[in-house]
């Protein structure tokens, strides 16, 4: 999802050495890639976690959605806990609730311990995305012409992209396929517990403050757009990685390799088209999208999983529709997002991404109670698909209505002013004639002070006299 930061610089820190600092920039990455790459591991081997433990369409998509539903109250609850604690306490803790949940997934008997593993998962990115992201912000200013967020967000999508194909690749080339992925899962994640022992202790900056979402007046018309794009976009994204491997394996697809194959292809096509959304501008980026999500969701419709070469195909323009979709949304909402409420603002368009990945999921699920599983997902992409031209339709309205920058009270022309900015005097208007108040006006910051003392002359006393 959006790997938010707070819209203050950080000050380069004091102390360490530039090849000090490299080396915790790399460590914020690659807890970022492992704990993105083990969240996503399973989603290639949920046919065989459905088919050993005999549960339902339901609940293997309550199994998923999981995830998605605890990530993002995380999110906005441990958001700014590095500020308090440090990033070093944070981090760690997240490595300990993803070992958590790789164990469980590793162990499992049954389904209790596969949603009790999506939850410590989806705990402990929530976690570690705010503490990583603001880790690498602060390391990498100075030492690299990218943005720190910029780095965390690579990170965060390469771990997703590749935690389906190791999954799929361990579980069928390997011995013990259901363990062997998670056991090479916690060896990495003891690596990176080693790497974060070693950063370096800040003092804390501030207090833990859970983040409130809140969309600011005169932001809610784009804000409402890029919600529902943002949310189509995911939507497409978590209906591949839920419903269609079991879909494919019951199609005749057996490999778990080409299963994630196809999974991580969403994904790499979608860290793909994100950098052509400055060039496309955020309105063209997202009614772009929303036509190539629009595709993938009716040869969904169509096919259903049925065949490989057209879920592959699927999977690539969906890849591309998400990457512009997703990318134009998040860059809209931070275009029009009052500096001083970007948080709050960016926190509630992650709640309709994540809600928008999660809820599709389980609709698919409940409608498998009284159909097949290919009919119910056709039917949640033909709802998803109609909801497409809607989309489209208040992105096209709201950049025509774009909100203007409104002035507070005591500022000019709606720019902003310091409070200790004097305000220049209006220049007359040509042939204008001074206007006299009946009061001692108040003298301009400009002026020169008047002289006070014996010296001090009275009002007129250097006028010339007046001719007679």
């Amino acid at each position: 999802m959006t790997v938010s930061h707070s819209s203050d610089p950080d000050p380069v820190v004091p102390g360490l050495p530039p090849r000090a600092r490299a080396r915790e920039v790399r460590t914020g990455l690659s807890v970022l890639v492992v704990l993105t790459c083990g969240a996503y591991l399973p989603s290639p081997l949920y046919p065989a976690y459905q088919s050993a433990f005999a549960i339902s369409d339901l609940t293997m998509t309550l199994v998923y959605a999981t995830f998605a539903l605890v990530s993002a109250p995380a999110l906005l609850l441990f958001g700014s806990a590095s500020d308090a604690l440090g990033p070093r306490s944070v981090l760690r803790a997240s490595i300990g609730l993803a070992a958590l949940g790789s164990a469980c997934f590793a162990l499992a008997p049954g389904v209790a311990w596969l949603l009790a593993g999506r939850a410590a998962q989806g705990l402990a990115l929530g976690a570690a995305t705010g503490a990583a992201t603001a880790l690498i912000s602060e390391r990498a200013r100075g030492l690299t012409r990218l943005d720190g967020a910029v780095l965390a967000s690579t990170a965060f999508v390469a771990g997703t992209a590749a935690g389906p194909v190791a999954g799929g690749v361990l579980a069928e080339h390997a011995p013990a396929p259901r363990v062997l992925p998670f056991v090479v899962h916690l060896v990495l994640l003891g690596i990176c517990w080693q790497r974060v022992t070693h950063l370096a202790d800040l003092a804390p900056r501030g207090r833990w403050r859970p983040t409130r979402p809140r969309i600011p007046r005169g932001t809610r018309l784009p804000f409402t757009a890029a919600a529902m794009t943002g949310a189509l976009a995911w939507t497409v994204a978590g209906l591949f990685l839920a419903v269609i491997p079991a879909l494919l394996a019951r199609s005749g697809q057996r490999d778990q390799a080409v299963i994630g194959g196809i999974l991580s292809a969403v994904l790499l096509c979608s860290v793909l088209t994100q950098p052509l959304v400055p060039r496309l501008g955020t309105r063209r980026a997202q009614l772009t999208g929303l036509g190539a999500l629009l595709v993938s969701l009716l040869l969904l419709a169509w096919t259903a999983g049925g065949s490989v070469p057209v879920t592959l195909l699927a999977a690539v323009v969906a890849g591309a529709g998400h990457g512009l979709a997703y990318g134009g949304s998040a860059a809209a909402v931070d275009a029009v997002a009052p500096a001083g409420e970007r948080g709050a603002t960016t926190g509630a368009l992650n709640l309709a991404f994540y809600l928008g990945a999660g809820l599709p999921a389980i609709a698919v699920g409940l409608v498998t109670l009284g159909r097949p599983l290919s009919t119910a997902t056709s039917w949640v992409t033909a709802v998803a698909a109609a909801l497409v031209p809607v989309a489209c339709a208040v992105v096209v309205v709201s950049h025509r209505r774009r909100p203007r920058p409104t002035a507070p009270a005591g500022r000019r022309g709606g720019v902003p002013r310091l409070r200790s900015e004097p305000v220049p005097p209006e220049a007359p208007r040509p042939g204008a004639r001074p206007e006299h108040t009946g009061r001692r006006s108040r003298r301009s910051p400009l002026a020169p002070a008047k002289r006070s003392g014996p010296g001090r002359r009275r009002a007129g006393a250097d006028r010339p006299p007046a001719r007679r």
